[in-house]
């Protein structure tokens, strides 16, 4: 009983990080930016990726507060604008609703 749990969970997790990865690289946005995206956007992105790996517990809160993390660390770097990072933040946190589709 223990096992097919973990496994469930684990099938949850990782449909949710492929729903993630799809939205990301491939959704609206993606198609009608991929020529503009800097390197650092997918940077972000992708550790935003990996980083919801190690979560225990996906949900919204989880998510956002994750993104918000990762966020920070890039505002470091200096090469980002205030209005490039907040509108690269909100379509992360917007993918939200795209993720949890796939969870349930």
């Amino acid at each position: 009983m223990e096992k097919s749990k973990k496994a469930i969970g684990a099938g949850i997790a990782l449909a949710a990080i492929a729903a993630a990865a799809t939205y990301f690289l491939t959704g609206k946005r993606g198609i009608e930016n991929r020529a503009k995206i800097e390197a650092w956007t997918l940077k972000m992105k992708g550790e935003v990726l990996i980083k919801m790996r190690e979560l225990k517990v996906l949900n919204r809160e989880a998510y956002c507060a994750l993104v918000d993390e990762v966020a920070v660390r890039y505002e470091r770097v200096g090469r980002v604008s205030a209005a490039e990072m907040r509108h690269l933040t909100e379509e992360l946190k917007g993918a939200w609703s795209h993720i949890s589709k796939q969870i349930k």
